[in-house]
């Protein structure tokens, strides 16, 4: 047992507290890391305004990336001082969605009440998604973790572990896109940005970013958007599909906005399919009228973590940012240490932040 400082929620909608908190030793199969980066994700937001639910007090905070500084029994293939990447995928392996090759969908469920954390009188303390990450060090299952190599820049790193997978696997993996197919973006915040770059990579004819701020749409361009729309205009499916001259073979929603699901369907050609990325708040509803959907051939698919195995993609996803085809650098709007997390959060949510990241050195 070890004390350590983490930005600790006792309430929704409230600010994080910053306190001293205990941290227990790996067991089996588990790993410590001493964090040196941690990105704020709309997710962490969204938990922490309780549109969730969940557990408090809680630690949230799950993309993050540092050394491994204590390894517990059983583990292997790891060694003190490692450099990391940290995510929430914590699996069995043993499951059938594991060993379906869906790690993502580990049916073993996991409760922070009952993790590493506790109070500093020795009550719960929630590690929230697994991770508990807005801290100092964590304690994680071995299979949450990616070795990396020195040359990565750790806050560039820590965005890899959701904001770069989410996106960039969402297209590969869940929409299994094609080159030459057409896609579209709803929100490109830091996962459509990453989503917009997964087209490119996979040979995408147009990609077409669709968002309520012009400045991101600025931004989406430059990530590799060939056309833009103003979500605000009646209808912008119609200039969506004016620019592809069809309709898209698959559409990217990343924001959590059940609106986004319900007008989804519009910019779709015969064939296509809704990737499901960004995750509305618990209660909120789309419509939809279900005969489109088999008179045209048309689905909706869920992507969770963009149905990544952290173990094959993070390394391949890391060789191309070495070569300059993947923008990382680029993600980062500004870097804030742990004591100005609730400063950097209310910047998050203005929504014209890409990815706010945390240090910890």
């Amino acid at each position: 047992m070890r004390t350590i400082k983490a930005a600790v929620a006792h309430a929704f909608e409230e600010k994080l507290c910053i306190q001293d908190v205990n941290l227990a030793a790996p067991k089996p199969n588990e790993l410590e890391v001493t964090l040196e980066a941690c990105a704020i994700c709309h997710s962490d937001i969204t938990y922490l305004d309780g549109k969730w639910g969940g557990s408090l007090p809680a630690v949230y905070g799950h993309e993050a990336a540092g050394r491994i500084s204590a390894i517990g029994k059983q583990v292997s293939g790891f060694n003190i001082g490692d450099p990391v990447i940290v995510t929430l995928i914590r699996s069995c392996g043993t499951c059938p969605s594991c060993c379906s090759g869906r790690p993502t969908g580990c049916e073993i469920t996991y409760d922070g009440d009952f993790g590493p954390l506790t109070m500093p009188d020795g009550s719960k303390l929630h590690q929230a998604m697994a991770s508990g990450a807005f801290a100092e060090r964590v304690v994680v299952s071995q299979t949450q973790v990616v070795k990396i190599t020195d040359d990565v820049p750790m806050d560039v790193a820590c965005l890899i572990a959701c904001g770069v997978i989410t996106g960039v696997g969402a297209v590969v993996n869940t929409a299994q896109f094609r080159p030459g197919q057409d896609a579209v973006i709803i929100g490109v915040g830091g996962v459509g940005l990453n989503t917009i770059q997964g087209a490119l990579i996979a040979g995408a004819r147009r990609i077409v970013a669709v968002d309520m701020l012009p400045e991101k749409l600025k931004v989406a361009t430059e990530f590799g958007a060939t056309d833009t729309v103003l979500a605000s205009v009646d209808k912008p499916w119609l200039e969506a599909i004016a620019a592809l001259g069809r309709g898209a073979d698959a559409v990217f929603v990343t924001v959590g906005a059940a609106a986004a699901y319900t007008t989804a369907p519009n910019y779709l050609a015969l064939n296509g399919k809704v990737i499901m990325v960004g995750m509305p708040p618990t209660g909120a509803l789309s419509t939809y009228e279900a005969s489109n959907f088999a008179a045209a051939s048309q689905s909706m698919v869920g992507s969770k973590m963009g149905d990544v195995v952290i173990q094959r993609d993070i390394p391949w996803i890391i060789d191309l940012y070495k070569q300059g085809r993947l923008k990382l650098d680029e993600l980062i709007s500004g870097r804030w240490p742990l004591a100005q997390i609730n400063e950097a959060i209310v910047d998050t949510k203005t929504g014209s932040a890409k990815r706010n990241v945390i240090h910890f050195n």
